[in-house]
């Protein structure tokens, strides 16, 4: 365990025993502030929640829950098969308000604590940069943290999680909204809710723009992003 990474320790009663083997991060914002009052609720048995790790905005890292065990983070999620995320991921809390409180740019030192961090735990488990994920990804119709000002791409520079396609292939194999559907649930979406499924696709694919509408930009991107897997280039 990479301790120099760890600045506190303060471990939840909140967890249990893994069934699956870790294949996924879920990166969540707490949408409390203090980050003292998240703290709180992440080791309160009463709340039933956690998480691994929790970064304050000032870049302090602090354990949780030890990555062996299963922390209670994603809820009802469903990830590329995984109807029990929580098992198959590591959760990391990002201190912030989140969208009820005030959203805002996430803070520089806490993505400086986040990148070396999430490196380690990819490197660990050899964890695929397609589930590194968001909790609106595996939780659609739930969530929408840590949302569209979350750095995705600067995540992506180094290696940590899938880029944006910036080239769009001509060509448009979706021939209506319901092979799209099926085209999103491949890549990985629970689609139960089609709209809210393309909502979440937008917030981390096209966070410019969130309409849960199926355009022709948003199909070319999810089309670009199945070529890329299918080529081997996704991973």
């Amino acid at each position: 365990m990479s301790d120099e990474l760890v600045h506190a320790e303060r471990l939840s009663p909140n967890f249990n025993e893994r069934t699956l083997p870790i294949s996924m991060v879920v990166l969540h914002y707490t949408e409390m502030k203090p980050v003292e009052t998240a703290l709180d609720r992440l080791c309160d048995p009463e709340a039933g929640v956690s998480a691994h790790y929790l970064i304050s905005e000032e870049g302090i890292v602090t354990r949780l829950v030890p990555e062996e065990m299963r922390a209670w983070h994603a809820g009802a999620s469903y990830w590329r098969g995984h109807k029990d995320v929580n098992s198959a991921s590591i959760g990391i809390e990002l201190d912030h308000p989140g969208h009820e409180l005030g959203y805002r740019e996430f803070s520089e030192p806490q993505f400086q604590a986040l990148v070396p961090l999430l490196a380690r735990i990819v490197k660990d488990y050899d964890i695929p940069r397609a589930n590194v994920v968001g909790h609106s990804d595996v939780a659609p119709a739930r969530k929408i943290d840590p949302g569209e000002l979350f750095p995705w791409e600067r995540l992506a520079e180094y290696g940590l999680c899938l880029r944006r396609p910036e080239k769009l292939e001509l060509g448009d194999p979706f021939d209506n909204d319901g092979a799209f559907y099926l085209a999103l649930e491949r890549f990985g979406y629970d689609i139960t809710d089609g709209h809210k499924a393309v909502e979440a696709f937008q917030r981390r694919w096209r966070p410019h723009r969130i309409d849960g509408e199926i355009d022709g930009q948003v199909r070319a991107i999810l089309f670009q992003l199945l070529l890329d897997r299918d080529r081997g280039a996704a991973r």
